[in-house]
């Protein structure tokens, strides 16, 4: 009965001694691929095995975009005040400060300008982190600001846009950041000055409907959500099931409304290319 006694000790260690693998060091896709965080962060934030893009904020967008991750940041301690008072379970400036140390961002976008692929490139990053990357009037105003950096430096302006929609909280000044940016990116576009929408998932609300979708070139990172109402509003609404793929990316190219669709992988060479073409 040998076979079911362990004669020999000390070959495995002993169960109050055993460590627990540290959190987050696995990432398990849609589909059940299970991948390294260390393989993934080097390949772009996309499972090798089958192409998921993994959601990923603006330091890991400048990492990609930027060479060698030199860039200025703009405006970087721009923070949301509390024009409207505004009171549910918890008052707003304290939803700020707590979406503030959750993140470690000041708010829902960051601005930057630097070198990729040695040309230069302003870009402004949204970030789902913070409060589910909704605009508020900080996003707005960093995004109008960075598109004036674009202009005075007669720059292209890159836009990644991740975003629930327009922040509640804020209201009508909210709102009003979807006809503030869109102003803006028409000056931008007088000058002759290229223009570039990354739409990743998800991208909806008031961005969709605004700054979003006014690139000279839309592209979206494959399987990205894309929409104004979510599909289970538009579903209840229209009261039928909506086609397969409804809102992905895939499905918004083949209906018209994006231009291409690009792998992260290759976004820093493709946007390069691009933009030595308008040259």
């Amino acid at each position: 009965m040998s076979w079911f006694q362990r004669k020999v000790k000390g070959i495995t260690t002993p169960t109050d001694q055993k460590k627990d693998a540290p959190d987050g060091l696995w990432f398990k896709t849609p589909s059940g691929t299970i991948v390294h965080t260390r393989e993934l962060k080097n390949n772009a934030y996309v499972s090798p095995e089958d192409g998921f893009h993994v959601r990923i904020g603006s330091k890991e967008y400048f990492e990609i975009l930027f060479d060698q991750n030199s860039f200025t940041e703009l405006d970087e301690n721009l923070s949301s005040g509390d024009p409207l008072k505004f009171v549910d379970s918890k008052p707003y400036p304290k939803r700020i400060k707590a979406g503030q140390e959750k993140s470690s961002l000041t708010d829902a976008v960051r601005s930057a300008y630097g070198k990729m692929n040695g040309e230069d490139l302003v870009v402004s990053c949204m970030d789902f982190a913070f409060i589910g990357g909704s605009m508020g009037s900080v996003v707005g105003e960093k995004i109008a600001r960075a598109i004036d950096h674009a202009i005075k430096t007669k720059t292209p302006f890159l836009m990644i846009s991740k975003s629930g929609g327009a922040r509640m909280m804020e209201a009508g000044y909210s709102l009003m950041q979807m006809a503030k940016t869109s102003a803006k990116l028409a000056l931008l576009g007088e000058q002759g000055i290229p223009y570039i929408s990354l739409l990743t998932d998800p991208t909806t609300g008031g961005v969709t409907a605004s700054y979003a979708m006014l690139g000279d070139f839309n592209i979206a990172e494959p399987g990205a959500l894309i929409g104004f109402a979510g599909p289970r509003i538009i579903r209840d609404t229209v009261g039928k099931d909506l086609p397969k793929g409804f809102q992905s990316s895939e499905f918004v190219l083949d209906h018209g409304f994006l231009d291409f669709i690009v792998d992260r992988r290759d976004l820093k060479n493709k946007l390069t290319t691009l933009l030595r073409m308008l040259k």
